[in-house]
């Protein structure tokens, strides 16, 4: 405790000190975290002070007096259950209460009031998701001059991409940057961070000149304004804006972007910038902490890189700068719905190793440790695991080039998939007239934020963590140097870290050995998997069908998609029945280990073969 309270009071003095440059303003804001926490989950402790992102939306759209300015990826704020083409089709009218969509409806009724108001408001979108696409904003714009829609493919202009940023931006003075898509689940069915700014007009400004860049793109022809390019930075041939510096300097075109700054001499790309601009903008929490008589800096980043303006970031650098801040055996707390160490929509794939780089070097150099939370759930991409696990592998080779005392490794990454409860039964109730099993509506049960937070500064942004989130695909991100906010951030993250809805990411070596495991009298088929690591352990875990192939990290969490269900249902009757310990253990197959993860430490409990059945391996 007490080397802890040390480290907080060197890093509160490092905050108060000159940091980065920053650009004057005599602006004051508030700024609160906002959370979407899914149903169901009550061991997930909440976090005091932080905002629900329902009702900020609300607040956006009520308290508009002259513009309201939404980006977003796609609409479905009002729920369908009606209709066979949605994924909450055949859902009851009490269930839909439950999962909370009325709330979906409120925020679009506040938006309509709003038109209703004569409010400017400008909607900017990528195509939407079936079945209905650009229904809800169209409908919003529908016979209102005062409402524009508008629709851009970003795809058109980088090969590849959407319009993924989250942002509202009311009265240019009110601000909202985070996760949260414009889609009833995103407020009470899926994991959501983002951040509030309330009386910020700087920040808001800034935000919205982001804004009409993208809203610039939609009335452009984008076959006249696109060049094909050999990217000698990520060696691939693809699309790009004719002014982007993946363009040689001679064959670019001048940009049509009104704030874009030309910068000739910089080829191939976009370098990190040494000075990127800052705003010192005094922003208000609560509670309220004046222990540093400045203002501490804050900042904007963007992607992709060729919409960046004035002296702004581009958001990747956003991203490894903030791993980067870490200070000497601080923490880093990485919160991510996707990782991966590549593209995903190119062909061929592009390496990307920017942000797993700068995380070994923190491990390396300062000594830090990594926490990173990595959502598993319905849609989960398969490749995430080897990259992940090899990310942990820096803990080996750290450990290993220690060669005395004084140069001991002290840095470590640790890894968790977080697993809302529910996430494999998601989807319609029911398809072509039969029940499906599935308890809540497609695409839901996901922990969807993305911020980083080192003892320094936080970052949160709107981009997966994935290369072609940062190269072709609209982000924004909002970070700062703000203590109160930094704190508050890592308080929202070890929440998540130390709730029971989480699972470690195993290290490579560490595949598992599984073999059927019969539970009688439940008539359960599951899985006894034995690492091959320096652990023998046999761990047991809950399956729904037998299961007798070597397994990775990846493909045993498949195998933990029931490990609750056994825990709360099963343990109890066994809470009495205890193993001896044996020679003859690991060949008679007579016992295993129960392990049910409760986030906080493994319990593993041992049992005898008279209540279960092992089938081993001939």
């Amino acid at each position: 405790m007490r080397r802890e309270l040390l480290l907080y009071a060197v890093v509160l003095a490092l905050a108060c000190l000159s940091l980065p440059r920053v650009v004057e303003s005599s602006a004051r804001c508030k700024a609160w975290l906002v959370q979407s926490i899914p149903t169901d989950m009550p061991e997930l402790p909440r976090v005091s002070g932080v905002l629900s992102t329902g009702d900020v939306f609300q607040w956006l759209a009520n308290n508009s007096t002259k513009s309201l300015d939404i980006i977003a990826q796609y609409w479905q704020l009002l729920a369908k259950p009606k209709d066979p083409r949605s994924g909450e089709f055949g859902y009851s009218d009490s269930e839909l209460q439950q999962f909370g969509a009325h709330l979906g409806s409120l925020v679009y009724k506040s938006i309509d009031n709003a038109a209703n108001r004569n409010v400017n408001i400008r909607l900017l979108s990528h195509s939407g998701l079936y079945p209905y696409y650009t229904k809800e904003p169209s409908d919003l714009a529908n016979g209102r001059p005062n409402v524009k829609n508008v629709t851009l493919l970003l795809s058109k202009w980088w090969g590849s991409g959407i319009v993924h940023a989250k942002v509202w931006i009311s009265d240019d003075r009110d601000v909202y940057i985070g996760s949260a898509n414009n889609d009833w689940k995103s407020l009470t069915q899926v994991k959501e961070v983002g951040i509030y700014l309330s009386g910020c007009s700087r920040i808001a400004r800034k935000v919205k000149t982001y804004f009409n860049n993208l809203w610039r793109l939609s009335t452009l022809d984008s076959s006249i304004h696109t060049r094909n390019v050999s990217d000698q930075q990520w060696l691939i041939n693809r699309t790009v804006p004719c002014w982007s510096h993946f363009i040689p300097n001679k064959a670019r075109c001048r940009s049509p972007l009104p704030s874009y700054i030309e910068t000739p001499n910089v080829s191939p790309g976009y370098p990190s910038l040494s000075d990127p601009e800052m705003l010192r903008v005094e922003i208000e929490t609560l509670p309220r902490n004046h222990s540093c008589q400045e203002p501490q800096p804050s900042y904007l980043s963007f992607a992709p890189p060729e919409l960046l303006f004035g002296k702004y970031q581009s958001d990747e650098q956003g991203w490894v700068d903030t791993i980067k801040s870490v200070v000497e055996g601080g923490t880093v707390r990485i919160n991510t719905m996707d990782w991966l160490g590549q593209s995903q929509y190119t062909t061929p794939k592009v390496y990307w190793s920017s942000l797993s780089s700068a995380v070994s070097e923190v491990v390396f150099a300062k000594k830090a440790k990594v926490k990173i939370l990595v959502a598993y759930w319905g849609h989960f991409i398969e490749a995430t695991d080897g990259y992940l696990r090899s990310l942990l592998y820096s803990n080996v080779l750290c450990s290993s080039s220690s060669s005395s005392v004084q140069s001991k490794c002290l840095g470590q990454v640790e890894i968790r998939y977080y697993m809302v409860p529910g996430f494999n039964k998601t989807g319609p109730a029911v398809i072509n007239g039969t029940k499906t099993g599935n308890l809540y509506p497609a695409y839901s049960r996901v922990n969807h934020g993305k911020y980083v937070v080192s003892d320094m500064r936080a970052h949160i942004g709107t981009s997966n963590l994935v290369w072609d989130y940062f190269f072709t695909t609209s982000g924004v991100s909002f970070g700062t140097y703000k203590m109160e906010i930094v704190l508050k951030l890592q308080e929202i993250f070890d929440a998540d870290w130390n709730s029971p809805y989480v699972v470690p990411v195993q290290e490579l070596g560490q595949d598992m050995v599984v073999k059927r495991l019969v539970i009688k009298g439940e008539v359960v088929i599951g899985a006894a998997a034995e690492w091959e690591g320096k652990d023998r352990t046999a761990v047991v875990i809950a399956e729904a069908r037998p299961i007798s192939t070597k397994m990775n990290s990846s493909s045993i969490l498949s195998v933990f998609l029931t490990i609750e269900t056994l825990c709360v249902s099963l343990l109890p009757k066994f809470q009495e029945e205890r193993a001896r310990e044996s020679e003859r253990e690991r060949e008679a197959c007579d016992s295993f280990v129960l392990t049910c993860d409760h986030g906080r430490e493994v319990e593993r409990k041992r049992y005898a073969l008279k209540d279960f059945s092992l089938l081993c391996p001939s």
